[in-house]
């Protein structure tokens, strides 16, 4: 199943829906290749019902300017590029509002897929 972007634009934005024990939310995610781990801003998983700070599991994660201890948490389903990924650990963190993304898809939601990114004509494929 291929998925469109753009291009010639920033960055390739995904947009994910995620289940919490309250509901479900749907995001726009930066495709990182960048990030081992999938991070989610903060405000919208205590939306959904998830308490980041209840979390007992603290990931170190580097950032552009220092290196931040960061909860984990498991979600119930999170939905991407046509795949559902269930009880799937990820990273609750809180990113600027400039930013305009609610978190990254990294790494480990790609694991064991091939992804292609065809930039010429726009489209992702994740099988």
């Amino acid at each position: 199943m291929n998925f469109q972007f753009d291009g010639q634009q920033g960055l390739i934005i995904i947009h994910a829906e995620l289940t919490g024990p309250l509901g479900n939310a749907v995001l726009r995610l930066a495709l990182d290749t960048g990030a081992t781990i999938t991070l989610v801003n903060v405000d919208i998983l205590v939306a959904i019902g998830y308490d980041p700070s209840s979390s007992s599991s603290l990931i170190d994660v580097t950032t552009g300017s220092c290196v931040e201890s960061v909860p984990s948490i498991t979600l119930s389903n999170i939905l991407a590029l046509g795949h559902t990924r269930t009880d799937f650990p990820i990273l609750a963190h809180t990113l600027p509002p400039s930013s305009g993304i609610d978190g990254v898809l990294g790494l480990d939601f790609f694991r064991g897929q091939s992804l292609s990114l065809d930039f010429r004509n726009g489209k992702i494929n994740l099988v």
